[in-house]
């Protein structure tokens, strides 16, 4: 099994690492860099792994996640570089950065896999897209593919579609607490008790997704079954199309996509 690092253990980093162990990775597999001395004791004693800097990390391991901020991967690229091991493969979590920028950043011929994953990752519901640079052979995609799983569902997909990617899976999850506040909202106005609006709106989304998920039916027919004509759903959606809810969906996920392409330069 390979050795991996997780430079940048923020909260999508140690979900990572908590998915892996949970899904039999050894903790002697592992090694973690963060910069807080105090986070870097929480993770040891949480995960008995060995929790250092990134460059001695980044040294050890034969797989290295960098899940630092965008902007910061560039200069921590040009760090830990020199010091990789041969043939090591380079992961990076950073939203809009590409495939090309990061092995300008690296040593010629190093592989790279560009990963966007999402917030679900931290209770194991995530799901991750994956594209592979132009070094990164089959089975090196496959290692990604196998630690990515710790934490959720694996899309591989073109370089060229991740930012599209970006915009539904890794964007996506705000746009549900939103809706999730909405409907909680308007049962409050409609007179119900906070805690109880919340608990029926945040069970309808986990429901709804669960019956998409484990049915594989078109979202459009399940929506229909729930629909009687000329009944309270039907009455509910239509206001909901004619306040351009579909417009809306397409304007903010052209909106998140060209984001992730500006930060990526």
């Amino acid at each position: 099994m390979s050795t991996v690092a997780v430079v940048g253990a923020g909260a999508m980093g140690e979900a990572i690492v908590s998915g892996m162990l949970a899904k039999g990775w050894s903790p002697d597999d592992l090694v973690l860099a963060v910069r807080r001395e105090e986070h870097a004791a929480a993770l040891r004693a949480s995960y008995a792994v060995e929790v250092t800097d990134a460059v001695s990390a980044a040294a050890k391991a034969d797989v290295v996640l960098v899940g630092v901020k965008p902007v910061d991967v560039p200069g921590l690229l040009g760090q830990i570089g020199p010091r990789l091991r041969p043939g090591a493969l380079v992961v990076s979590l950073a939203v809009g950065l590409t495939t090309s920028s990061l092995e300008a950043a690296l040593p010629g011929g190093t592989p790279v896999v560009r990963v966007m994953p999402n917030t679900p990752a931290q209770v194991g519901a995530g799901v991750s897209v994956i594209s592979a640079g132009s070094c990164c052979d089959d089975a090196q995609l496959a290692v990604v593919e196998d630690i990515m799983s710790a934490v959720g569902t694996v899309v591989r997909l073109p370089e060229k579609l991740q930012d599209a990617a970006g915009a539904v899976s890794g964007s996506g999850p705000a746009y549900v607490f939103l809706a999730i506040e909405a409907l909680t909202e308007a049962g409050v106005h409609l007179g119900l008790p906070r805690t109880t609006s919340t608990q029926l709106a945040v069970q309808t989304f986990v429901g709804a997704a669960r019956l998409a998920a484990e049915t594989g039916e078109h979202p459009a027919v399940l929506r229909e079954r729930v629909t009687s004509p000329g009944g309270t759903t039907a009455a509910g959606l239509r206001q909901l199309e004619e306040r351009g809810l579909r417009a809306a969906f397409l304007a903010a996920t052209e909106a998140s996509r060209d984001r992730s392409r500006a930060i990526g330069g």
